[in-house]
């Protein structure tokens, strides 16, 4: 890094664009992991619970977060699943054993569960937060332990109206009318050892084209998402997808991406540059959909589901699953990660980087959602909290509603990193929002200094106001024993040269710090 000060210009033009943001990009992930939906989401026990056993909470959270579609049940957790098991009575429901994650499955929660808690998570509350519709299911079938028939027999008793036996078993069990899901993946990370019947990519195109033949005979509104390889380092990369799409292209609509991104060896400028990898991780898996298209002299277009994102330190003490032929707990303490400032600042940087691509990137997955790797924390004993990862996804959920990606010109000084090598010190990403504002996201990546960001909009400004995240002390994070440490505030640096045609903005952004720039 030189001792020239940092400094970044953005240029706007309406002209140019990338695409309008879909909806879907802002989803998540609720999986039977850990504290996730049992002491998450759904704890009966509570003095926060409704009627049906949801922390009202943990609700409030979520329509304040923004979320729009929910990934379910799983995760590794779908390989080894009996979606059966979750309907009827739930005094007649089995414990099963989790092989995913060692512990013991009740049941308590299932299809008919969730699909409630969609509603409420949808409904606006007294301050007007919440998308104002049922959030939607992203269902996942099991490909791992099962196949074609379970998956046929799961979308006939979802989606049928009645008048057959699975629709049926839904009507006995209490919705009349079907649920009508859309959005569905063909298993979870199916080239991963660690995943329960991981199979070839020969294997797995081969089951998908059968599956996504037959889902589509019975429901032909269906979207379908295939696993791509779950990982941008996976030996198999690139030629999976491949493989997989030359078997199936015409019949699925998405390919899935998962990355999860920590610091390592105490290295923050490689970790506030992680986007660097996720935006080759787009391009790479672009470039394989586009080459199976033109294989395939197709016209439909498969895009990218990103559904599965977030920081995760995978290798630490809370990501040590349970082990031992008589140690299966139900709903233990996993992967619940306390969530530093600059684990947030990357958090948005990420989203930066899935924006940045909308035109390729329709569907997106931040997981997970509460306690588990999650921007929603709840305490054994305690109100839910916001991570400070919660704050960068609520304010870019909001501000992208109905928005559309610009495509700037950016100038901007660099950064050295020992792992992607000289990067931008300034990433960012401009939204022309509904209500005609500029919303202009930014990361500052330098570790130590601040950056002048200037920011050339066409038109008259009336007004420019900024919030960021940042702590000088980059460590710190919102705990169950100070849940409000950590926040957003707003930034003073704000300054407008306004003109005719044209004005500039200006604000200072603090060294690792994530802002949300807001023109009128």
């Amino acid at each position: 890094m030189t001792d020239e000060k940092q400094k970044a210009h953005l240029i706007v033009d309406d002209d140019f664009t990338v695409a309008d943001v879909d909806p879907r990009v802002f989803g998540t992930l609720v999986e039977h992991l850990g504290r996730c939906v049992y002491g998450g989401i759904y704890d009966p026990e509570s003095e926060y619970a409704d009627e049906d056993g949801f922390r009202t909470d943990v609700l409030d959270l979520v329509r304040e977060l923004g979320v729009t579609t929910v990934r379910y049940p799983g995760g590794n957790f779908v390989s080894g699943y009996r979606w059966e098991d979750g309907v009827g009575p739930r005094d007649q429901r089995p414990l099963r054993l989790d092989l995913a994650w060692h512990s013991t499955e009740t049941n308590a929660v299932g299809l008919h569960e969730m699909e409630n808690w969609l509603h409420k998570a949808g409904e606006k509350n007294v301050e007007g937060q919440g998308i104002g519709r049922p959030l939607e299911m992203m269902e996942a079938v099991n490909l791992g332990t099962r196949g074609l028939e379970d998956a046929l027999n799961l979308v006939e008793y979802a989606n049928i109206p009645g008048g057959t036996e699975r629709s049926e078993q839904r009507r006995a069990n209490g919705a009349d009318e079907p649920f009508g899901i859309k959005l569905w993946c063909l298993g979870n990370e199916m080239d991963g050892p660690w995943q329960l019947g991981h199979s070839s990519a020969e294997e797995y195109a081969s089951k998908v084209q059968q599956v996504a033949a037959g889902m589509r005979q019975i429901d032909p509104s269906v979207e379908l998402v295939v696993c791509g390889s779950s990982g941008h380092g996976m030996p198999e990369f690139s030629r999976w997808e491949g493989t997989v799409l030359d078997r199936a292209y015409n019949n699925v609509d998405f390919v899935s991406c998962h990355a999860y991104y920590h610091m390592v060896n105490d290295d923050l400028a490689s970790f506030l540059a992680s986007g660097v990898d996720m935006d080759g991780f787009i391009a790479d898996v672009s470039a394989s959909i586009d080459a199976a298209k033109a294989r395939a002299k197709s016209s439909h277009q498969v895009n990218i589901s990103f559904d599965e994102w977030n920081v995760w330190y995978l290798d630490s003490e809370p990501s040590k699953v349970p082990s031992g032929i008589d140690n299966w707990p139900v709903a233990p303490h996993l992967l619940e990660d306390v969530y530093s400032t600059a684990d947030a600042v990357v958090v948005g940087d990420l989203l930066i980087t899935l924006l940045k691509h909308a035109d390729r990137v329709r569907a997106a997955s931040i997981a997970q959602l509460v306690n588990v790797i999650a921007p929603i924390m709840v305490p054994a004993q305690g109100k839910a909290y916001r991570q400070t990862s919660f704050f960068p996804f609520a304010q870019t959920a909001q501000a992208a509603q109905g928005a559309t990606v610009l495509r700037p010109r950016l100038n901007t000084s660099h950064v050295s990193t020992d792992k992607y090598g000289e990067v931008d010190a300034l990433d960012t990403v401009a939204l022309r929002c509904a209500d005609g504002s500029l919303a202009v996201l930014a990361v500052n990546r330098n570790t130590e200094k601040p950056l002048d960001f200037t920011v050339s909009v066409p038109g008259a400004v009336q007004s420019a106001s900024a919030l960021t995240l940042h702590e000088d002390d980059w460590s710190l994070a919102n705990t169950d024993e100070q849940p409000e440490r950590v926040g957003l505030k707003e930034n003073s640096s704000v300054s407008v040269e306004a003109g005719e045609k044209s004005s500039e903005v200006s604000v200072s952004l603090p060294a690792v710090s994530w802002t949300i720039l807001r023109v009128r």
